[in-house]
C-alpha cells in the first residue's frame, strides 16, 4: 500500500527578511499571527493585550534593525559619524589628530654695521656681523608672535668669497666720498605661535610613559631634552629606530646645499598623539630600560621558557606577557631624570597678517664670533629692523570632524615606501630644500641590468640656469631613498645631460604686413612654448608644436623653413652646455629626442630664436 508522503508535511510559509523599519515589522508580525493562531487570538487592536505584544515585538525589531545599520556604517570611515571610530579610522589610516596650524611667511631683517675697506673696496666690517639665533620673536601690528626658525648668519661667504646677505651704502663719511656703514639684509623664514616650555619629573622605570603637555593646538615639538643633556626624537611608530638630522655643510657647494642629511640611531624617542576634544598632545615613550644592558635586537623567547629538570610531566604554570617588552626594540622610557621639553603652539586664520604688518622686534637671541668692540655690538643691536614684503600664510583653525574624516582615504592610499614611479618622483620633489633641491628627475630601466634602474636629476644654480646637481645633493637623495626602497631595488643616480638648441625658421609673411612686428611676435610665441618649465627630463621636441605657433601667427601666409640647431660651449660671450648629439639625424616623423637622460634647454631665447620673412 502506497503511503502518501505529502499530506504528513506541513506547507511551506514563504517569510521575507527584508523588514527594517517599527510598521514593516508590524505588519509582517500581523500576518504571521493571523495565519498561525487564527483560533487563539482575534483581536489585534491597538489597546488590546494582542496589539500590545506586536508593537513591542516591533519596536524591539526596529532597535536592533537601526543599531545593526549603524554598526555597520561604522566600519566605513566614510559613513561613520561616532567622534570615537573616527579618531579610530585615523589612527588605523596612520593619520593624528591636529589643532590649529600656523601661518609662515618669509621675513627681511636689515641692520646697519660700520664699513671697512679691503685692498680698493668697501665693505661691511667683518667683526660686527652677528648671527641672530633661531626662536627671536617679531611681534605684527594685530599683536601675533612670529620666530625665526633658523639661524641668520650675517657672516655667511659664498664660495666665491661673497656675502650670501645682501648690502648697500647706509651712510658716508664727512667728506662724502667713502661709505660710512652699511646696510646689510638677510631673509628668514618666520611661523607664527607661541614657543614655550614645561619641564617634568620622571621617576622610576616604566613601560610605555606618558606626558601631556598644558598647552593646546601644538604645532612644533622643538626639542626633549633630560638630565644629562640626551636628546629624544620624535618618530612617527616607536618600532622606528633612526632618524634624519640635518649636519651644516661645509664643502664647495654648501651655497646650493646648506645642510647634509645624516641617519642616525635614536634609541630615545617619543610618538604624539592628539586629542579631539581639547586638541591637546600627549608624548608616548618606549618600553626600554635604560639601565639595564640590553644586546638582543629581539627579546629571547627561551628566557622565559619553563625549564624541566628532568620531570616527566608538569603542573599548570602561568606567564608574565611583559618580560617581553623590557627589551629596547620599541625604545627607551625616560626614568629618574628631569625632562625639559620645548614647543611651539598657537595658530588659527588670523595669524595670515598682510604684507609689511611685521617690523617689530620683540625678542632677541643674538651673537658676535668675531669679538666687536661693545660701542659697535651695541649699535648693532639697535640697529635690527624688519619687514615682510608678503603676507603671511598657511594659518587655519582645527579641522572639524566632517573634515578629518575627509582626510582619511587619501592617507589609507599612501605609503612609506617606494613601490612605482610615481612613488619615487613624489619623494624626489618633495625632499627637504635644506638638502639640495631637484628641478627635474627622470626614471629609466637599465638596459644593461634589469635588477636596477637610473635616476637622471639636474637641479637650478644661483643664475636659475639648469646645471649639474651638486654631490652632496646626490649624498643626501641617496641616504633618504634608501631607507624607502624596497630592498631588492637598486638604482644609479646620475646626471642628466642638458642639450641647449636653438631654432630657426624663414616664413612669408602677407605684403600689407610689417615684418619685424610678426618676427617679433612668432619669437615671443616660441619662447614661452620652449621655456624652460615646460621640458622634462626625456621629453622631445615636436616640429609640429613650433609649426603650429608660427603659421597661427597673424600675418603669416606660410611657413619655408624649419630648424632646431644645437648649442655648444662658448658663442659670442654666451656659455652653454657641452654636451650634444647629432640633431639631424636623430629627427624622425617629425620629433627630436634626445639622448637617453637628457633635458632640452631654450638657454637664451633673445639669441637662439631666429627668423627671417620673405
Amino acid at each position: 500500500m502506497a503511503i502518501n508522503s505529502k499530506k504528513n508535511v506541513k506547507k511551506k510559509t514563504d517569510r521575507s527578511f527584508f523588514a527594517k523599519d517599527f510598521d514593516t515589522f508590524k505588519a509582517q508580525l500581523l500576518r504571521e499571527a493571523r495565519t498561525y493562531f487564527p483560533d487563539k487570538i482575534s483581536d489585534f487592536s491597538e489597546p488590546s493585550v494582542a496589539g500590545l505584544f506586536l508593537d513591542m515585538a516591533s519596536s524591539v525589531g526596529d532597535s536592533l534593525s537601526f543599531y545593526l545599520d549603524h554598526s555597520f556604517n561604522e566600519l566605513d570611515p566614510i559613513k561613520s559619524v561616532e567622534p570615537e571610530n573616527i579618531v579610530t579610522h585615523m589612527r588605523n589610516a596612520g593619520l593624528d589628530i591636529v589643532g590649529s596650524s600656523p601661518a609662515s611667511t618669509i621675513l627681511t631683517v636689515t641692520i646697519t654695521v660700520p664699513a671697512e675697506k679691503k685692498g680698493n673696496d668697501f665693505f661691511p666690517k667683518m667683526s660686527s656681523l652677528p648671527r641672530i639665533l633661531s626662536n627671536t620673536s617679531f611681534i605684527s601690528n594685530s599683536g601675533v608672535r612670529f620666530v625665526t626658525t633658523e639661524d641668520l648668519d650675517f657672516s655667511r661667504k659664498n664660495a666665491a668669497g661673497n656675502f650670501i646677505a645682501n648690502y648697500s651704502v647706509r651712510s658716508l663719511t664727512d667728506s662724502g666720498a667713502e661709505p660710512a656703514s652699511f646696510d646689510v639684509s638677510m631673509d628668514v623664514l618666520v611661523v607664527s605661535g607661541e614657543v614655550t616650555q614645561e619641564i617634568f619629573t620622571m621617576g622610576t622605570h616604566a613601560p610605555f610613559k606618558t606626558i601631556t603637555l598644558l598647552n593646546n593646538n601644538v604645532s612644533t615639538i622643538i626639542s626633549v631634552v633630560d638630565s644629562d643633556g640626551d636628546d629624544y626624537y620624535q618618530v612617527e611608530s616607536l618600532s622606528q629606530d633612526n632618524v634624519f638630522v640635518p649636519v651644516d655643510n661645509f664643502r664647495n657647494d654648501s651655497e646650493l646645499v646648506s645642510h647634509n642629511l645624516e641617519l642616525m640611531p635614536a634609541p630615545k624617542r617619543y610618538i604624539t598623539r592628539t586629542t579631539f576634544d581639547d586638541r591637546k598632545t600627549t608624548l608616548i615613550f618606549g618600553s626600554g630600560d635604560a639601565e639595564i644592558f640590553d644586546d638582543d635586537i629581539l627579546p629571547d623567547p627561551s628566557e622565559v621558557s619553563l625549564e624541566l629538570f628532568g620531570k616527566n610531566s608538569i603542573e599548570r604554570f602561568s606567564i608574565d606577557p611583559n618580560s617581553l617588552l623590557r627589551t629596547q626594540t620599541l625604545g627607551v622610557s625616560p626614568s629618574n631624570t628631569e625632562l625639559t621639553i620645548r614647543y611651539r603652539f598657537g595658530g588659527g586664520l588670523s595669524h595670515n597678517v598682510s604684507a609689511n604688518s611685521i617690523n617689530t622686534l620683540e625678542n632677541l637671541f643674538i651673537e658676535f664670533r668675531n669679538k666687536p668692540e661693545a660701542q659697535e655690538a651695541l649699535s648693532v643691536r639697535q640697529s635690527i629692523r624688519c619687514n615682510n614684503e608678503l603676507s603671511a600664510k598657511g594659518g587655519t583653525d582645527a579641522p572639524s570632524l566632517s573634515s578629518l574624516r575627509g582626510f582619511i582615504p587619501t592617507a589609507r592610499n599612501s605609503q612609506m615606501r617606494i613601490v612605482t614611479r610615481e612613488d619615487l618622483l613624489a619623494r624626489i620633489y618633495t625632499f627637504p630644500s635644506k638638502f639640495g633641491r631637484v628641478y627635474r628627475a627622470a626614471f629609466e630601466k637599465n638596459r644593461s641590468n634589469p635588477l636596477s634602474g637610473l635616476l637622471f636629476i639636474c637641479s637650478l644654480d644661483s643664475n636659475n640656469n639648469i646645471t649639474t646637481s651638486p654631490d652632496s645633493l646626490k649624498l643626501n637623495l641617496s641616504r633618504y631613498l634608501n631607507e624607502y626602497r624596497l630592498i631588492s631595488d637598486a638604482m644609479d643616480i646620475l646626471d642628466a645631460k642638458v642639450i641647449n638648441f636653438g631654432v630657426k625658421y624663414e616664413i612669408m609673411a602677407r605684403e600689407e604686413t610689417d615684418r619685424l612686428s610678426i618676427i617679433n611676435n612668432i619669437n615671443e610665441a616660441i619662447a614661452f612654448s620652449m621655456r624652460r618649465d615646460n621640458f622634462q627630463i626625456g621629453q622631445p621636441i615636436v616640429f609640429d608644436d613650433l609649426t603650429n605657433i608660427i603659421i597661427n601667427t597673424s600675418g603669416v601666409l606660410s611657413l619655408v623653413s624649419l630648424r632646431v640647431i644645437p648649442r655648444v660651449g662658448n658663442i659670442e660671450g654666451r656659455e652653454y652646455s657641452g654636451a650634444t648629439f647629432p640633431f639631424e639625424e636623430s629627427v624622425k616623423y617629425g620629433i627630436l629626442r634626445g639622448p637617453l637622460g637628457s633635458i632640452f634647454e631654450l638657454k637664451f631665447p633673445q639669441f637662439d630664436i631666429s627668423g627671417n620673412a620673405v
